[in-house]
């Protein structure tokens, strides 16, 4: 299989299924930050930290390629020609929402309670962590908006929504776990 094709060099690009569209389709803006989030994702997952934590992020990046590939599905090519549903051993599953809030939870037991907002930063993993939930949080505003126009699954906009939980409270338990200094932020008055 060749890297380049050449079919894109006009714009577009093909979604699963063959549907050519130009590449600044809301659709391919939806999965191409999905995509840009696995990669934070994976950055952080090569930083110095618990193999639990590394486990638990190699299971996120493997349901953001389940979430990139619905994304990638325009409703008229989610059924095939047969009747079988192209995505019927995909999906955003109830246990992947149930295993964000459960580590959300479990973290948050060892934490002191959150007073403030608190800003960025305090260690680089820390800071990856806060750039990634960011990412998240775009990636579900354009999943969002997709949705508007083509409706995709409720489960692929909530995990994408948890997710963003659980990242953030990652960066809060690894600048507990590793002494970072967490700023909070006080508004002036």
């Amino acid at each position: 299989m060749k890297i380049y094709t050449k079919t894109g060099d006009g714009g577009t690009t093909a979604l699963f299924g063959g549907t050519r569209v130009p590449k600044d389709h809301i659709r391919i803006e939806s999965y191409g930050t999905v995509d840009e989030l696995n990669s934070h994702i994976g950055l952080i997952r090569d930083q110095e930290m618990s193999p639990h934590y590394k486990n638990i992020l190699i299971e996120i990046q493997d349901r953001l390629f389940t979430v990139g590939a619905i994304l990638a599905t325009p409703p008229e090519k989610e059924v095939l020609k047969s009747g079988e549903n192209r995505l019927k051993n995909l999906g955003i599953i109830e246990s992947d929402l149930e295993l964000l809030e459960n580590e959300i939870d479990t973290m948050e037991k060892a934490l002191p309670p959150m007073t403030h907002f608190v800003l960025p930063g305090g260690h680089t993993t820390v800071s990856y962590c806060h750039i990634a939930r960011c990412v998240c949080r775009r990636a579900e505003r354009l999943a969002v908006h997709l949705d508007h126009i083509e409706p995709i699954s409720e489960m692929t906009i909530k995990y994408l929504n948890r997710l963003s939980d659980y990242l953030f409270v990652l960066a809060r338990k690894l600048s507990f776990d590793l002494q970072a200094e967490e700023i909070k932020w006080i508004p002036r008055k």
